[in-house]
């Protein structure tokens, strides 16, 4: 009896691992989110119309109310800061929550059997929301001279890194959220109510001082407050104000008798952006 013969087998070669290939996965990851950036012109009109409604409307509006004890300084200079930081906290915490829709088309199930990991993966989503949300933010920066705020370099790349940092926090914090929600439907709702009032606890919209102790309290919390009083510090140091208005605007975070330095704020503002990431990897692991 003849022996049968057996067709050719095709090889299959199966990428190998290592930090090259862990960081082409998480470019490919970035790379996507910016497309989807580029291709969605609506999504950075809408994104930059709320923080320009707060920073001139509600900061016109309230000038007038505000202005005494101030030393003259314009509320409106006062707010830049904040709404710097508002530019960005809804992008980046909608490009973390828009797993929610990667997984109800089926994306997010292809890129987590994928051979990489998913460490790689959410990196590259927390660096695509972040890369977004600080590119809109550049709209506002620009709007800078006209709320008595000065085009110094030095201050807009300063600003423009702890934006960045800020949204790469937030990105991290929309993924765990997202680990959670399983429907569109309720990723928006989730992400106004964590969101909004983290915005509002931050000192965005008011001075630190002169608080009352439960609401002092709640702020130094709130690891917002640690991302947006750097960027205040930012804008302030370059602002020629009285010592006495600075005291009322800008006092800086305070944890009893000690003040916590501007590079102490922000390694606590990465150090959380690391732990969201750590917990976001861990449960997509668990439950994808």
């Amino acid at each position: 009896m003849a022996q049968a013969t057996m067709a050719p087998v095709a090889r299959v070669s199966v990428p190998t691992g290592g930090f090259g290939h862990e960081l082409r996965a998480t470019m490919v990851v970035w790379n996507r989110e910016m497309i989807r950036f580029r291709r969605d012109p609506a999504r950075v009109l809408s994104s930059v119309i709320q923080p320009l409604l707060f920073l001139f409307v509600l900061g016109g509006g309230l000038g007038a109310l505000v202005s005494a004890g101030t030393g003259g300084i314009d509320f409106k200079t006062f707010l830049f800061p904040g709404v710097l930081a508002m530019s960005v906290l809804f992008t980046a915490a909608f490009a973390g929550i828009s797993m929610v829709w990667d997984r109800e088309f089926g994306f997010l199930r292809e890129m987590l059997v994928a051979p990489v990991s998913t460490t790689a993966i959410l990196t590259g989503k927390c660096l695509g929301g972040a890369s977004v949300a600080t590119i809109q933010s550049l709209v506002v920066i620009v709007l800078a001279g006209f709320v008595g705020v000065p085009y110094d370099p030095l201050m807009i790349l300063e600003i423009i890194v702890l934006l960045f940092i800020m949204s790469f926090m937030i990105t991290a914090l929309g993924l765990v959220l997202a680990s959670r929600v399983k429907q569109v439907q309720s990723a928006m709702p989730l992400v106004q109510m964590i969101i909004t009032p983290l915005m509002f606890l931050s000192g965005a919209l008011f001075p630190l001082s002169r608080l009352p102790a439960w609401l002092s309290v709640v702020v130094h919390l709130n690891p917002m407050t640690y991302a947006v009083e750097p960027v205040r510090s930012v804008v302030f140091d370059r602002l020629d104000i009285p010592p006495a208005a600075r005291a009322i605007l800008d006092p800086g975070v305070w944890w009893g008798s000690y003040q916590v330095p501007v590079w102490l704020q922000v390694l606590l503002v990465v150090a959380a952006s690391l732990i969201l990431l750590f917990a976001a990897v861990k449960l997509f692991t668990r439950t994808e």
